[in-house]
């Protein structure tokens, strides 16, 4: 027994233990409205604080400290600080970095434990649908700022010829849609092209179609029940997977129908969690994340119809499934440190 290696092991269990708790402290701030009374980054105390949100003031005073002791806020004299680069991630929703929907989803994983611990036992399938609800609303949350920063801004034109079709008035379908954040943000920016949104989940097309109402963008966009081997159409011009194809049962089953539902000079669009092609390669901070959210989430949802593909594919197995379904071109477009952007061609 190394009784420092020992050590060191307890402090970063024990940080890890601190940074589970500072994530449902997250939800708190979040819901309670404590980060966006925060967010012009000038000090108050705990009771003005208390006084601003509706919240009890002992409370306040107590998760203040807790965000002190996080890092997430600075302390002097009895007033807090909320910094604007943590204002940032924690208060401004429409900032490109926003976190809090990240916790909600590490929040339905402690909800839904008990249905992971069955599925260990058992044939490993958990479906989408059956994870708390928090779930859903959470993994909106979390993945809409990064659609609206970089979607059209970057990866769009990182295809070959895609924008322009969209400028001119295309026909798009993104499978696997959930509450429609990415087919709302592409048909915000290109109002001559139609876009439908598929999931078959049928509580996220409810509230994909009232998102779509409340954009104003009913005309332009519709959302349809549907799963990624069922939807209509021999004539898209894009077709697109948001961080969604690792987690489908038949991910091969999914790319052959995209490309069927292509035209011949058609595009698919698939983003997917970044990812190196070995697990040694993917052990680091991003690797971490991905990995345990796919424990709970992807692999068991992906099991839950046939094959466990799983969040950390990789490049090349991506490569495998549509290089078998039938593509002949395929690419990597672009990326970020959260994301592969890659591209398919007939």
């Amino acid at each position: 027994m190394d009784e420092a290696k020992l050590q060191d092991f307890m402090g970063k269990l024990v940080g890890d233990m601190g940074a589970a708790a500072t994530l449902a402290n997250v939800i708190l701030g979040d819901e309670l409205g404590l980060y966006r009374a925060m967010a012009d980054s000038q000090p108050t105390t705990p009771e003005a604080l208390a006084e601003k949100t509706g919240c009890h003031p002992r409370l306040v005073r107590e998760w203040l400290n807790g965000q002190a002791a996080s890092g997430y806020m600075q302390h002097l004299d009895g007033r807090f600080v909320l910094p604007e680069e943590q204002a940032m991630a924690l208060a401004i929703e429409a900032s490109p970095v926003y976190m809090p929907g990240g916790a909600s989803v590490v929040a339905a994983l402690f909800h839904d434990k008990d249905k992971l611990l069955a599925a260990m036992r058992g044939d490993g399938g958990l479906a989408w649908g059956d994870h708390h609800p928090c779930m859903f609303s959470g993994t909106e949350r979390f993945f809409r700022p990064g659609y609206r920063t970089f979607l059209v801004a970057e990866w769009l034109p990182a295809l070959d010829g895609v924008v322009d079709k969209l400028q001119t008035g295309a026909k798009v379908a993104d499978v696997g849609c959930g509450h429609g954040a990415s087919t709302l943000v592409m048909a915000q920016a290109f109002p001559a092209s139609r876009f439908t949104g598929y999931d078959y989940h049928a509580p996220s097309i409810s509230t994909a179609r009232q998102r779509a109402s409340e954009a104003g963008a009913e005309g332009q966009v519709a959302f349809e029940q549907g799963t990624a081997k069922n939807y209509p159409g021999h004539d898209h011009d894009l077709v697109c997977f948001f961080d969604c194809l690792h987690d489908m049962g038949d991910p091969v089953g999914a790319a052959r129908h995209a490309y069927h539902a292509l035209k011949d000079d058609g595009t698919v669009m698939l983003v997917e969690p970044y990812a190196e092609d070995s697990l040694d390669a993917n052990i680091n901070l991003v690797g971490r994340l991905f990995y345990a959210a796919s424990t709970f989430i992807c692999t068991p949802n992906s099991l839950s119809q046939e094959v466990g593909l799983g969040a950390q594919a990789g490049e090349a197995r991506l490569r495998a499934v549509f290089e078998e379904a039938g593509f002949t071109r395929f690419r990597r477009a672009t990326q970020t440190p959260f994301n592969l952007i890659l591209e398919a061609r007939k």
